[in-house]
């Protein structure tokens, strides 16, 4: 019996029968036995640019042999944080707004949640510590993640770790207000929202719902806490959703896509009106990570961001975005497939019979094993999807491998 714990794992039938990832080229992985496989998923969201970068690769090494990394608490610095941090300010939705570093995306989101509700405490309105969260989210699973689960069973059993946390309809404007309503809007810190959800289903409420549900939040005086940790950086043929639809966000989480997975780091980009308050002479932020800032880390996630910029990868999601859909559209005649959610960005879902998922809660994993037996990777989602969310890299060709990937493995459970 092995000794590694998987995440999301039945350990009981994994042990022993773990598939093992040894190498990665482009868009593609390759296990122990030397099989090749496309990678539909980008790994978790993450690999914009694809895998085998040797420039990432030379950067971190000689970062490495330099200086690995040295903690950021208090007044200590390195060149990589600052530089990374003055970069992503530069494209962030709203002008002048700051970086706060962190380690991951659960990280990000525990940080914009204690930052939501000090916010308020500093500015003389201590009530408002309700924050507001939608079904089928996913935030991450530190304490505040979990307790702003929009899955059940990524609650069940731990109890919300965290009070007053109130959840609406993930597309429902009605929903959000009579929660706001209930509760007191002078009781609201923040609503979190993924611009599209992710592991809930790849879920787009749509321009028209977002536009609205920024106002609401804002008439109430609270914060609008956009969650992009799969959405950011390119992912949606924008830097961020939250520039492509006009979000304005108070607080927005990233992770992911900052550095392509190359190495773990997250982070928070906080608007000049929370920051305004926060950074100030009398105040200190009592809230950070050992990696905050880590050297290596930011080096990475610099040169990630430079071959985006070099090989216009942003700009390809957009054009991605349509082929994506017209390629998953074409596993619409699959007696299996009612659904296809796609066509923002370089994300999509196929959704399988609601009714075959009821029956058998099993069947979309099954399919994703049954795909990667035929060579492509995905992932089953939240309510019977399957994931489609590559690097930005892929080619058209590739994306007719995928579908046939696709369409194999729900061919092999139908």
């Amino acid at each position: 019996m092995g000794a590694f714990w998987h995440p999301f794992a039945f350990m009981g039938r994994v042990d022993g029968n773990e598939f093992t990832v040894d190498r990665g080229e482009g868009v593609y992985v390759y296990d122990t036995d030397g099989k090749k496989y496309l990678d539909g998923t980008a790994s978790l969201w993450y690999n914009q640019i694809g895998y085998g970068r040797s420039e990432i690769a030379d950067a971190v090494s000689e970062q490495l042999t330099k200086l690995h990394a040295f903690h950021t608490f208090g007044d200590f610095s390195n060149q990589p944080a600052m530089d990374l941090a003055d970069r992503i300010s530069q494209i962030a939705p709203l002008p002048a707004s700051k970086v706060f570093f962190t380690s991951g995306g659960s990280d990000s989101v525990e940080t914009a949640a204690k930052m939501a509700r000090r916010y308020f405490a500093e500015t003389g309105e201590p009530e408002r510590t309700v924050l507001i969260t939608r079904n089928w989210g996913y935030h991450g699973t530190h304490g505040y993640g979990t307790a702003l689960a929009g899955m059940a069973a990524n609650l069940e059993h731990f109890g919300r770790p965290v009070h007053d946390i109130v959840q609406v309809e993930w597309d429902s404007l009605d929903s959000l207000t009579s929660a706001i309503d209930e509760v007191g809007a002078e009781r609201v810190a923040g609503l979190f929202a993924e611009p599209v959800i992710g592991a809930g289903g790849v879920r787009f409420a749509g321009d028209h719902y977002f536009k609205e549900a920024r106002r609401i939040i804002s008439d109430a005086g609270a914060l609008f806490i956009a969650d992009e940790v799969i959405t950011g950086f390119g992912r949606v043929g924008a830097w961020f959703a939250s520039e492509r639809f006009s979000l304005e966000p108070d607080l927005m989480t990233f992770a992911k896509g900052v550095t392509s997975g190359y190495i773990p780091l997250g982070g928070v980009v906080v608007s000049p009106r929370v920051a305004d308050v926060l950074w100030s002479d009398d105040f200190i932020w009592r809230h950070g990570y050992t990696y905050s800032g880590h050297t290596t880390a930011c080096v990475a996630g610099l040169v990630n961001l430079s071959i985006m910029e070099r090989e216009d990868l942003v700009s390809r999601a957009l054009v991605l975005e349509n082929d994506l859909a017209d390629a998953l559209e074409g596993l619409l005649d699959h007696p299996l497939v009612t659904e296809v959610r796609a066509g923002t960005g370089v994300l999509g879902a196929v959704q399988i019979d609601p009714e075959r998922v009821a029956a058998d809660p099993t069947i979309a994993g099954t399919a994703a094993n049954h795909s990667r037996d035929a060579g492509v990777i995905t992932r089953a989602l939240a309510g019977g999807g399957l994931q489609a969310s590559p690097p930005l890299t892929i080619s058209l060709n590739q994306l007719d491998e995928l579908t046939a990937g696709l369409r194999a493995g729900l061919d092999a459970v139908a």
